[in-house]
């Protein structure tokens, strides 16, 4: 039992009172002389032992009366909490795209809406969060509007950062205090749920449809001077589907469409023939209805992007002629003494081939132009002035050991398959393969260096050197034939053509809504003509970065939504770009909760939101034990009528 007024109880030391004036109130009897003694026997015996069981009667029910008085005005309940302390509902609410999926009533999101709006009671606090939102300490009505405007969305929240969240509130360590997690718990790991210290309810909505068809993504093959070939990739989680229509859209205008069979939980590459043009916004969609409708149109975008410009400067290199293609880039040769240095600044990757030494005069402009975000290989002659080469990467603050010179004959025996200038190159790690090999190389370490090509002592062949807006990628030995047979080798075309590439972020075919995406631009920025990105819901103006002969535009979190956004510069527009749903949020991929419930004995579940604050409030009811206590003390007023009127001494 537990006391709304516990203070109160300070006055049950009044009952001092009744038992002094009992203990100490003397009953004197006089004597009165009667002349008939006969007269006597009218007059009931009293005698002094009946007459003290009497008082003591009385002053135990007078006791009773000022005591069950006294614990009524204190308020007394029965209760898992303190009466005078609300119930702080502290509740995370998924709404990821995942949850657009339908549940026995409806929309699995909506459900749980309603089911709060529902059960809200003004008597409560209530603190939300969901992927796009925190509203702490809100009372029902202000949780009702609230609620009522959340919409889907394509970010996600962690586990772990909901329940830091939750335990950084003030009274998160109170009873009174209620963790609730409403979701489907797709892609959830069940090791986020092990170390949870406090008593927290999970509520799983899960769908009714366990089928889902969606586009996974595409790529172009087989890319001709005038056509194109589009390979999507479906997968299928479900059953096998026969008959599938699937079509593409330029913008609203059909260009083609087919049919499609598809195994139970398998992956089927479709593949378009297209026509090559300026622009394409194209979109792809799948009549079929599943679990998730939103995975079942796919946006993507063809355009001729612009060329790269990159220019050699030292010994001519039939090998970078033939990498460095006039459809991509616009690629150029120089000899140190023909330089024309107002060149160096329209380019957006220099090559320093095979230079005996790098002279003052072009450092500072080397070292200005890894400041803006140009990239730069740099490839040593078999006799370089090692001073020299010291020196520029000095300026361009990279802390460089000593360069030795070795003379051994080394082969060039592996690759990094994982570094990022190799992404999509191999299917699969190749060990066995005719090494290239170098008679000269240079040994040095490089902080803040990445290994692309190693020799087979482990010591680098290619590193790239990361700096704050630029890489520098240096070759260890020189490339000339005397040297090295490295151009013969096939490694040296997706390595020289990617680092290309990489030197601008060039458009990509989509972008996926939430991710870090950035886009490189080969045009002015200024205070007057910043860049906005419009859709058809709203506009922003997305993080822009003035770097080496281009402008670096940083999307994460916008846009919100698929389709089409346009770049806009001034009224015109520069560039459209695609954005599609991550992947990951078509998985029918759900935590099994009673796995965890079996592990951490402080977790509840339950699969509907309803019951789950029932049963919270049901816990959690105050039982008012006043009116019991009042009661009590009428009871023992009428047990003091009573002695007073018929007990007889």
């Amino acid at each position: 039992m537990q006391l709304k007024y516990p203070e109160i109880l300070y006055l049950l030391g009044l009952l001092i009172i009744p038992i002094i004036v009992h203990l100490f109130q003397l009953q004197r009897f006089v004597k009165t002389p009667f002349t008939n003694v006969a007269f006597l026997k009218k007059i009931a015996l009293q005698t002094r032992k009946s007459s003290q069981i009497k008082k003591w009667l009385i002053l135990i029910t007078r006791l009773c009366i000022l005591s069950f008085l006294i614990i009524a005005f204190a308020q007394p309940y029965l209760s898992n909490r303190e009466a005078n302390k609300r119930l702080h509902y502290s509740i995370y609410l998924d709404n990821t795209l995942s949850m657009q999926a339908k549940g026995k009533k409806g929309d699995l999101l909506q459900i749980a809406i309603q089911d709060l709006v529902e059960n809200l009671s003004v008597e409560n606090t209530y603190t939300l969060q969901t992927n796009t939102g925190y509203y702490p300490r809100k009372n029902a009505s202000e949780m009702k509007r609230i609620l009522l405007k959340i919409k889907y969305s394509a970010s996600k929240k962690n586990v772990n950062d909901v329940l830091l969240k939750m335990s950084s509130q003030k009274d998160n360590n109170s009873i009174s205090f209620k963790r609730i997690l409403i979701s489907d718990f797709q892609n959830t790991n069940t090791n986020k749920f092990k170390n949870i210290k406090h008593n927290t309810s999970l509520v799983q909505l899960t769908p009714q449809l366990k089928e889902n068809l969606s586009i996974d993504s595409l790529f172009i093959k087989g890319n001709k001077e005038n056509a194109l070939e589009l390979n999507i990739i479906i997968k299928n989680q479900g059953s096998d589907k026969k008959n599938i229509p699937i079509a593409i859209y330029d913008n609203n205008s059909l260009l083609n469409k087919q049919t499609f069979d598809i195994q139970k939980n398998t992956t089927k590459n479709i593949s378009f023939s297209l026509q090559k043009e300026s622009l394409l916004l194209g979109k792809l969609n799948i009549n079929f209805n599943d679990t998730y409708s939103f995975d079942n149109t796919f946006y993507f975008t063809l355009a001729t992007n612009e060329k790269i410009n990159v220019l050699s400067i030292g010994k001519l290199n039939d090998a970078f002629q033939k990498i460095y293609t006039p459809d991509k880039f616009n690629f150029k040769q120089t000899s140190l003494q023909e330089i024309n240095y107002n060149d160096l600044n329209q380019q957006q990757l220099i090559i320093l081939n095979e230079l005996d030494e790098i002279p003052n005069s072009i450092q500072e402009i080397l070292k200005n132009f890894s400041q803006k975000g140009g990239s730069m290989i740099v490839i040593p002659s078999s006799a370089i002035d090692t001073l020299s080469y010291y020196d520029l990467f000095r300026k361009m603050n990279i802390n460089a050991s000593e360069f030795k010179k070795n003379n051994d004959t080394l082969k060039i025996t592996n690759i990094n398959f994982n570094h990022p200038i190799f992404a999509n190159v191999f299917k699969k790690d190749v060990h066995n393969f005719q090494y290239p090999s170098t008679n000269t190389s240079y040994t040095t370490k490089f902080i803040n260096s990445s290994s692309i090509l190693s020799f087979e002592n482990k010591k680098d062949f290619v590193s790239k050197i990361k700096l704050k807006e630029a890489s520098i990628f240096w070759f260890s030995s020189p490339l000339d034939k005397k040297n090295s047979n490295f151009k013969n080798s096939p490694l040296i075309v997706p390595l020289l053509y990617n680092i290309g590439r990489q030197s601008i972020k060039i458009a990509e075919l989509y972008y996926t809504v939430g991710k870090n995406n950035i886009l490189d631009l080969n045009i002015p920025v200024s205070k007057k003509s910043i860049l906005t990105i419009s859709n058809s819901n709203n506009s922003f103006i997305p993080l822009q970065q003035v770097l080496q002969n281009k402008t670096r535009i940083t999307m994460k979190e916008k846009p919100l939504f698929a389709g089409f956004n346009y770049i806009i510069q001034q009224k015109d527009t520069i560039r459209s770009t695609a954005f599609n749903y991550d992947s990951s949020e078509s998985l029918l991929s759900f935590l099994n909760l009673k796995e965890i419930v079996s592990q951490n004995e402080n977790l509840n579940v339950s699969s509907s939101v309803k019951s789950t604050l029932k049963e919270i409030k049901k816990k959690n009811e105050v039982h008012w034990l006043w009116k019991w206590f009042l009661l009590l003390s009428i009871v023992s007023l009428l047990f003091e009528i009573l002695i007073l009127k018929f007990f007889k001494s």
